[in-house]
């Protein structure tokens, strides 16, 4: 695979839109389990049902870690066979639960997570075995299953009993976006008539140390866990229910190596291009969810890029413009979710979409984006589920 810097790629002037209708979303995320409990916390600017680790283990954390409230996976899986999965499991397994549940016929259906390293606990736990036992495989066989990046995805399809297509793409921030991108690609190449597709992401005493000591967080950022997971589909037969709750019309991604200012440029063109290829103008854009914003430097970045995309440098109609589109900043309310971001953040739009609480029918489309610490970029157009496509 090359690279190639932005200024060598042409931009996207037009293509045949081939739309994923979002039909069920499966969320867990400190706000609660669903999209009710996202929409509430999201309109207050507070999960209150956000919390750190339970007592006994508060002290294997660094501060400003949360997990979701009142979650238990065998609320919404059962108690049978979860004893020796993972958390990522557990997380990725029930947000499958949640999004499954309004589908009458699972046949066909396959599912696609993105992921950072999968259990970043059972890695760690497994590894640190293979050191401090009297031989180094003298480790626990069962706990093995768990350190594969798959795993949750595996898990998700034994358990549910899904035979189509199974995949697990890493990515960091962006795995979100590549799930969603792999899945349009294969629904559209007929190699399964429905896909479960989102991020997961655990919080372990492991990842929450490495970003405390990387001091890679923005003050004031919790460090977060969650899952999201949407059942998507390209075909017109396979509706699910009154109608979709989104229409996912463009998801694209990109690289840039060569520092932050053309980061920020490779956002501006993935953003441009997706636009061109939804058939959506920058001034149809009326909600945008930023992912960096919980990351120390990456904010600004991110920023200048939309503001780039959307409106010219210091035009008025760029995000926190007085006429820009509504800024969702989950991360403010969730904390940082990392793989699960991207996912988290495509919920939040369609939280507010379907909050009874607000009146978004004037809002046609919205847009979605993550920054990488590596370079890597991407985002993700949304139409609204009343707006003309």
């Amino acid at each position: 695979m090359s690279i190639v810097d932005d200024q060598q790629r042409p931009a996207v002037t037009s293509r045949t839109v081939v739309p994923m209708a979002l039909d069920t979303a499966g969320v867990i995320s400190a706000a609660g389990v669903g999209l009710r409990p996202l929409a509430d916390a999201l309109r207050r600017g507070l999960a209150d049902g956000g919390e750190p680790p339970a007592a006994g283990e508060a002290e294997s954390y660094p501060p400003l870690a949360l997990r979701p409230a009142d979650f238990a996976a065998a609320d919404l899986l059962g108690a049978k066979g979860l004893n020796r999965l993972t958390r990522a499991e557990h997380l990725g397994m029930a947000a499958c639960a949640v999004a499954l549940e309004p589908v009458p016929d699972r046949s066909g259906t396959g599912v696609v997570l993105g992921s950072a390293v999968g259990s970043s606990a059972g890695v760690g736990r497994f590894t640190r075995d293979s050191f401090v036992q009297e031989r180094p495989y003298m480790v626990n066989p069962s706990a093995f299953p768990g350190t594969l990046m798959n795993s949750v995805a595996g898990r998700t399809a034994i358990r549910h009993g899904l035979t189509d297509a199974n995949a697990t793409v890493s990515g960091g921030p962006t795995a979100s976006l590549h799930a969603l991108r792999f899945a349009r690609n294969t629904l559209v190449a007929g190699h399964a008539r429905r896909l479960l597709a989102g991020g997961v992401e655990e919080l372990s005493p492991q990842s929450a140390w490495a970003w405390h000591r990387a001091q890679a967080l923005a003050p004031g950022t919790a460090l977060g866990e969650g899952a999201a997971v949407f059942a998507l589909r390209t075909d017109p037969d396979g509706a699910t229910g009154e109608g979709p709750l989104a229409l996912v019309l463009a998801v694209e991604t990109g690289f840039a190596a060569a520092g932050p200012l053309a980061v920020g440029r490779r956002l501006t063109t993935c953003v441009r291009n997706a636009l061109a290829r939804s058939g959506v103008g920058a001034a149809d854009v009326a909600v945008v969810a930023p992912g960096a914003a919980g990351r120390r430097g990456w904010a600004a970045v991110e920023e200048r890029a939309l503001r780039a995309a959307l409106d010219g440098p210091d035009g008025p109609d760029g995000p926190d413009g007085p006429d820009g589109p509504h800024l969702l900043r989950v991360q403010e309310v969730l904390g940082e979710t990392h793989a699960a971001s991207a996912a988290l953040q495509i919920a939040a739009v369609v939280a507010r979409w379907h909050d009874p609480h607000l009146d978004t029918r004037g809002e046609r489309a919205a847009l979605v984006t993550s920054v990488g610490p590596d370079g890597s970029v991407g985002c993700a157009v949304l139409l609204h589920p009343h707006a003309d496509a």
